[in-house]
């Protein structure tokens, strides 16, 4: 409302007349909106988008990079196991240790019981399949490591339960049990090579398979021991001396087949000196098994 001062001049009170155009609004809205104003508000909001923008070209930067590395690695890593699987290959067959160890339940209960009671066994011809002998699974007179390599710690371990019931364990002992045996498994190997050297033999054997047929002695080892610690002195004598015998027979009979098959197939040109000296190695190798089965066990039974 205006109202006269003193001086004769209207003037206008300071009381705020309401805007019609307000009276038009929703009753229920207190604040206006000004998410569309281009004030500091909206400055801020303009700000806050930019950053997203800004990670993205730094991600397509980055992203060449990133994936050039890690091609330039597996490049590398391809080239290192293709390198390391050749020169590991020319030391250690590992395609052929595959066949040495493709194995199962029923072969290798069959195989205990021949290496056991191998007297009954009447072929022991190992079965071939297009020029290549079948995995052990499928033929019991194959070679394998498995039973060679399971037999091995089995009598590591045995002979320290024998050590420790004689108050006799020690780490140290035990380490010089199974370095022992595994320093007489490699002369044994080697000395075996020398010879078929020297008798010039040729035979389809292999180092790994003297490996694996020089390894199975020790499973009359660990029958002897066990026999020792459950009956005396007694029990383990006898329990080795059967060993002994079957793995004698189990030895000639394999490699027979095996050192004496350039003399089969010549038949009766091949006589004489030579025939007599592959008959001898093989005895020899035979009669080596129960050497080492008593001098790697006696000492463990009192």
């Amino acid at each position: 409302m205006d109202y006269i001062n003193q001086t004769g001049f209207r003037q206008q009170s300071n009381v705020r007349m309401r805007n019609p155009a307000m009276d038009s609004s929703e009753p229920g809205q207190l604040f206006d909106d000004t998410s569309t104003s281009a004030g500091p508000q909206g400055a801020g909001h303009s700000g806050l988008d930019k950053g997203p923008v800004a990670y993205t070209g730094q991600t397509v930067l980055s992203d060449p990079m990133s994936n050039l590395a890690m091609a330039y690695g597996s490049s590398l890593a391809s080239q290192g196991k293709e390198m390391m699987d050749k020169n590991l290959d020319r030391f250690i067959p590992v395609s052929k240790l595959k066949y040495y160890f493709a194995v199962d339940t029923l072969y290798v209960g069959k195989k205990l019981g021949l290496l056991v009671f191998p007297y009954m066994h009447e072929n022991w011809e190992v079965c071939y399949q297009q020029d290549t002998p079948v995995a052990p699974r499928f033929d019991v007179n194959a070679p394998d490591l498995y039973i060679p390599a399971m037999a091995f710690i089995t009598y590591i371990l045995v002979a320290g339960l024998a050590l420790g019931t004689q108050n006799r364990f020690s780490p140290e002992f035990l380490g010089m049990q199974a370095s022992s045996a595994l320093v007489w498994l490699i002369i044994e190997v080697l000395a075996v090579l020398l010879s078929l050297y020297l008798v010039t033999v040729n035979t389809d054997l292999t180092t790994i398979d003297l490996v694996a047929f020089s390894g199975y002695k020790y499973v009359g080892m660990i029958v002897g021991v066990l026999a020792g610690l459950l009956f005396g002195k007694t029990g383990y004598y006898l329990a080795l001396l059967w060993c002994c015998a079957s793995i004698f027979v189990f030895m000639i009979r394999t490699l027979r087949l095996k050192i004496l098959s350039e003399a089969a197939a010549e038949g009766m040109i091949v006589r004489g000196a030579k025939n007599q000296l592959r008959m001898y190695l093989t005895m020899a190798i035979a009669a080596a098994q129960p050497v080492f089965m008593y001098w790697l066990t006696f000492h463990l039974v009192r």
